[in-house]
């Protein structure tokens, strides 16, 4: 009997908790992103919850966040983490959504300034089955928009030029890590008895 509870139930508090420990034990305790250490280890992730359960809740959240992002400087806020548990159950539709998303950063004018990256609990890469356990290197624990930095993007392949090592890298840890090893991270939406 799974005990994980409804994403609709799971107060926000929470829902940070739950990324935050994803963050720390999958994409840094993993090596799957070696750019997400230093602005963990800083305080300069910012997490915010979108309450709303439909996708203009989360296109007015995003368009507010992508504002605060641009206005803060990097020192503060080198990025953002914007969290939607209610309503995007289904990967395909959140997916979709991406569209929307970029088209909100070009209303802002922040092409070329920030981006906007996507993290799923069924995350599927094309050409994959669901179960491929690769598919794990882009699955949070909610639905979750990365909004990114266009600036540290250009840093990171300057100190990585090789970016697609990284992604043969990631394959080949969770390949070894395999299933039951992640869900030995314990990284899924909380449960009662984590």
């Amino acid at each position: 009997m799974s005990t994980a509870r409804d994403p609709a139930s799971v107060p926000p508090d929470t829902v940070i908790a739950d990324t935050r420990r994803w963050l720390e034990r999958a994409v840094i305790g993993l090596n799957l992103c070696p750019f997400a250490k230093a602005p963990h280890a800083k305080g300069q992730i910012h997490y915010a919850v979108c309450e709303g359960d439909d996708r203009q809740a989360l296109l007015t959240m995003l368009r507010a966040e992508l504002q605060a992002l641009a206005d803060a400087s990097p020192d503060e806020r080198e990025t953002t983490l914007l969290i939607a548990p209610r309503g995007f159950d289904d990967f395909l539709d959140f997916n979709d959504l991406l569209d929307e998303a970029d088209a909100v950063v070009t209303a802002l004018d922040l092409d070329g300034t920030l981006q906007v990256a996507p993290f799923h609990p069924r995350f599927q890469f094309a050409g994959t089955d669901e179960d491929d356990i690769t598919n794990a290197t882009n699955r949070a624990p909610y639905p979750t928009l990365h909004l990114i930095r266009e600036e540290s993007i250009d840093r990171a392949v300057e100190a990585f030029p090789e970016a697609e090592a990284i992604y043969e890298a990631n394959m080949a840890t969770l390949e070894k890590l395999g299933h039951e090893g992640w869900a030995a991270l314990g990284v899924g939406p909380s449960t009662e008895a984590q």
